[in-house]
C-alpha cells in the first residue's frame, strides 16, 4: 500500500515546472529534454509521452509502435499500457477511461494503415547490431578498441571519415541503439546541413540537465559535420572539451582540411574504407531476403519453371547481383537504391501486364537499364579530385601511357574540367619533360587552347594526344631541380643579401653612368654577386 502511495506522489519537473508523478518522472524528462520542431509539437502522434488528466481531457502519444496511457479515477487508481496496437490492462479501470483509450487506438491505427512507406530500402535494411554490420574489419574486428568501447557504451568523441555509403550513419545508429539499451546515455542526431548554433545550444542545455538530474551523458551524432563553418564548429569546442556532450561527426571530406585543428585535437579520427564487393553482396542478400526475392544460381538461370518455398514471384540472377555489386564502387547506398529501383520497375511491369502470379526474373540488362553508367566516386572539389590528378601526373612521370590514359578517362568521366587537366599538362611539360624535349611545352599550350575552342566531348581527344606524348617523351627535371636549389639558397641566406655588382646594373641616366653603372659589362667578369662565384645549382 505504501509503495502505491509513493507512486502517486508528484514532483515538480525541473524542465517544464509541471507536477508529475514520481513513478514516471524519468520518462517525462526524456520528453521534455528532447528537442522538437514546431511540426512535432502540433502533431500529437509524434510526441514522446502520454499524460491524461480529467481536467484537461488531453493526451500525448509516444508514436505508432508504443502507446502508454496513465489514468486517474476518483475511486480506483490504475495504470494501462498500450503497446503494438494492443491494450493490456494491469488493473480494472472505469469504462470511461477505457472507451477513451480505445478511441485513441483506433485513430492511431487508421494513421498507421494510411501512411505510405516512404523510407528507402537503404534505410529499411540498415543494421541494428554490430554483428549485422558489414565491412571496416580494420577498426571493428573482434577485440578492437573501438568495438569494445561501443559494446560497453563508453564512446569517446570521434570523427568518422570515409567515402559515401561505407557505413558511417549505420555505425552511428548502432551506437544509438546501444545507448537506449544501456539507459545510461541519451543519443541526439543532427545534420550539419540543417542545424545551426542555436540547435547546438539547445542540446547543450538539455545535456547539462541530463547530467545534473539523471546522471546520463549525451551523445551527439553530427552528420556531414564538414558543412559547419568555423564559427559553428567553435560552438562545439568547450562542450566537447569538458565532456558535456560526446561528439560523433561523419564526413566524406578530409578532416585536416574542413575541420578546425582545435576540434580535431579533441576527437579521434576513425578512417572508414569503401566496402568490398563481398561486403556489398552480403548487404544485397539481406535486402533481397527482406524483399522476399530469391537469387537464381547458374543452374536455374536458363530454366523456365520456378518453384519457390517462400511463395516469391520475383527472382534475380546471381550474375546480375554480382554486376550491381561491382559497379557501385563500394557504395552500399547506391547498390541498395539501384536494387530498389529495379525491383519497383519489375513489380510495376507485373501489375501492368496482369501477371502478378507469374515468376519474373531480374537480369543483368535490367540492372544496366537502371544505371546509365557505373557509379564513379569522384568529387571535383574533394579528395578524389587531388588523388586522381596525382595518380595521373605520376603515371606520366613514370612513362606509363596506359595508366596515364586510364586516369585521364576516369577524371573526364567523373566530370572533371578539361581545362584543369590541360593546365596541369603545361606544368608537366616544363617541370618533368623540360629541356629534354622543348616541343612538349608548345604541344601542351596548344592543347589548352584547343580545349577552350572545342570543348567536351571532343577535347578529350586532344588531351589523350598530349597525355600519350608526355608519357613517351624523354624526361629531364634538371631545370626544375636547379631552380628549387636557387630558391632554397635565397631563403636560407643569413644576413643582408649581397648587392648587385655595379657593372651589371642598368644605367638609364647620365648620373648613373658617371657612378660606374654598367661599366666594363661584356668583359670576363663574374655574374654572381661577390662571394658566390663558385655556386652551381645544376650540380
Amino acid at each position: 500500500m505504501s509503495g502505491s502511495l509513493n507512486n502517486q506522489e508528484t514532483v515538480d519537473c525541473p524542465a517544464c515546472g509541471r507536477k508529475i508523478k514520481r513513478s514516471v518522472i524519468n520518462w517525462h524528462l526524456d520528453n521534455c529534454l528532447e528537442p522538437q520542431s514546431e511540426k512535432e509539437i502540433e502533431n500529437p502522434i509524434k510526441k514522446q509521452c502520454i499524460e491524461y488528466s480529467p481536467e484537461t481531457k488531453n493526451s500525448r502519444f509516444s508514436g505508432l509502435n508504443r502507446l502508454r496511457l496513465e489514468t486517474e479515477a476518483e475511486t480506483r487508481e490504475s495504470e494501462t499500457e498500450i503497446e503494438n496496437g494492443k491494450l493490456r490492462s494491469r488493473a480494472t479501470t472505469s469504462h470511461v477511461w477505457l472507451n477513451h483509450a480505445n478511441q485513441d487506438l483506433k485513430s492511431i491505427e487508421s494513421v498507421k494503415n494510411s501512411t505510405p512507406k516512404f523510407a528507402p530500402l537503404a534505410d529499411v535494411v540498415r543494421p541494428s547490431y554490430l554483428e549485422e554490420y558489414e565491412g571496416q574489419e580494420m577498426v571493428l574486428s573482434e577485440g578492437s578498441i573501438l568495438r569494445t568501447l561501443i559494446e560497453v557504451n563508453n564512446i569517446p568523441s570521434m570523427i568518422l571519415w570515409g567515402p559515401p555509403g561505407c557505413g558511417k550513419t549505420s555505425l552511428a545508429n548502432i551506437i544509438a541503439k546501444k545507448s537506449k539499451q544501456k539507459h545510461n546515455s541519451r543519443f541526439v542526431q543532427l545534420s550539419a546541413t540543417q542545424a545551426g548554433v542555436k540547435d547546438v545550444k539547445d542540446i547543450v542545455e538539455a545535456a547539462k540537465t541530463e547530467q545534473k538530474i539523471l546522471k546520463r551523458k549525451t551523445i551527439v551524432f553530427m552528420d556531414e559535420v564538414h558543412r559547419f563553418n568555423k564559427l559553428q564548429q567553435d560552438s562545439l569546442l568547450p562542450h566537447v572539451e569538458n565532456g558535456t556532450i560526446i561528439l560523433i561527426g561523419a564526413t566524406t571530406e578530409n578532416p585536416s582540411f574542413v575541420l578546425n585543428s582545435a576540434l580535431l585535437s579533441r576527437c579521434r579520427v576513425i578512417v572508414l574504407q569503401k566496402l568490398s564487393e563481398d561486403n556489398i553482396m552480403r548487404i544485397l542478400a539481406r535486402a533481397l531476403k527482406h524483399l522476399n526475392i530469391e537469387v537464381l544460381d547458374k543452374e536455374k538461370e536458363n530454366a523456365t519453371d520456378f518453384s519457390s518455398s517462400s511463395g516469391s514471384t520475383l527472382y534475380i540472377e546471381n550474375k546480375a547481383l554480382e554486376m550491381l555489386a561491382a559497379v557501385c564502387d563500394g557504395d552500399a547506398r547506391t547498390a541498395l537504391n539501384s536494387l530498389q529501383m529495379t525491383v519497383e520497375s519489375a513489380s510495376s511491369n507485373c501489375f501492368e501486364t496482369n501477371k502478378c502470379d507469374c515468376p519474373h526474373v531480374i537480369k543483368v540488362e535490367h540492372i544496366k537499364e537502371g544505371l546509365q553508367r557505373s557509379h564513379l566516386l569522384y568529387d571535383r572539389k574533394g579528395d578524389q579530385h587531388y588523388d586522381t590528378i596525382s595518380a595521373y601526373i605520376k603515371s606520366m612521370r613514370g612513362s606509363d601511357e596506359n595508366a596515364s590514359l586510364y586516369w585521364l578517362a576516369r577524371m573526364l568521366e567523373g566530370g572533371e574540367d578539361p581545362r584543369f587537366i590541360a593546365r596541369r599538362l603545361i606544368i608537366f611539360a616544363s617541370e618533368d619533360v623540360g629541356i629534354a624535349d622543348s616541343n612538349a611545352l608548345n604541344l601542351a599550350v596548344s592543347t589548352f587552347h584547343s580545349c577552350q575552342f572545342v570543348g567536351m566531348p571532343e577535347s578529350r581527344i586532344m588531351l589523350a594526344h598530349c597525355t600519350a606524348y608526355m608519357s613517351r617523351a624523354a624526361k629531364s627535371r634538371e631545370v626544375y631541380s636547379a631552380y628549387c636549389k636557387a630558391e632554397e639558397f635565397i631563403r636560407e641566406h643569413q644576413g643582408p643579401l649581397p648587392p648587385v655588382p655595379i657593372y651589371l646594373r642598368n644605367a638609364p641616366t647620365k648620373l648613373m653612368k658617371e657612378l660606374g653603372y654598367g661599366k666594363k659589362y661584356g668583359e670576363a667578369l663574374p655574374f654572381l654577386p661577390e662571394g658566390l662565384e663558385g655556386v652551381n645549382f645544376f650540380q
